[in-house]
């Protein structure tokens, strides 16, 4: 194998790698820092993608890249393996979910993207930013706290900061924020035993 070869074999397996180079992506022009606390979230997603737990919270401060990681990469990922997969990822409000989802789209139409899946492409008549599907029938759906699901099912569910810092410390947010999870959110899960639920904030 040359060397493109072998940095292909490392970014299609290792999720890591194929994290740095999502963020090459989509910072362009902003410096990658690694940090241990990027090999840890790392490490625990790919517990749950080898199936050793269903569910992960991931409590870490702003501007430490757990969005990238978890809303942007990670589909990405599970798409290019199993082009199957249905992910929903829920953020506070629609300018949120529509940039990790505009992200994440860029980087399943980058042309390095399609080299490492070439299995994995977007449906040409599905590829709005907000839920776009591959053309084996997966595909990623992004939607707001309190969005409408109607008829919606995923393998992985990503909520990704649920709550906007102002209203972090009000009772009446936080609860509505739950009753949604345990009234709508929750219950999408295509197999119940099997689905992944992952909370970033």
């Amino acid at each position: 194998m040359d060397n493109m070869e072998i940095l292909n074999a490392i970014l299609r397996t290792d999720f890591k790698p194929f994290v740095r180079k999502v963020f090459a992506e989509v910072s362009a022009g902003d410096d990658y820092m690694d940090n241990w606390h990027v090999d840890v979230i790392c490490d625990e997603i790919m517990n749950m993608v080898e199936g050793k737990n269903n569910k992960l919270i991931v409590n870490i401060p702003p501007r430490y890249m757990k969005s990238i990681i978890c809303s942007v990469a990670l589909p990405a990922f599970l798409m290019g393996h199993r082009p199957e997969t249905n992910v929903i990822c829920v953020s506070y409000n629609d300018n949120l979910a529509e940039k990790f989802a505009s992200d994440c789209r860029r980087v399943m139409l980058s042309p390095w993207y399609w080299e490492l899946f070439p299995g994995t492409k977007l449906e040409v008549s599905r590829r709005s930013v907000a839920d776009f599907e591959t053309t084996k029938g997966g595909g990623r759906m992004s939607t707001s706290i309190g969005g409408t699901l109607t008829g919606r099912g995923a393998d992985w569910i990503i909520i990704d900061d649920p709550l906007k810092p102002a209203d972090a410390m009000s009772d009446v947010q936080r609860e509505k924020v739950n009753d949604w999870y345990g009234s709508t959110l929750c219950s999408r899960l295509n197999d119940k035993t099997t689905g992944k639920t992952m909370l970033i904030m």
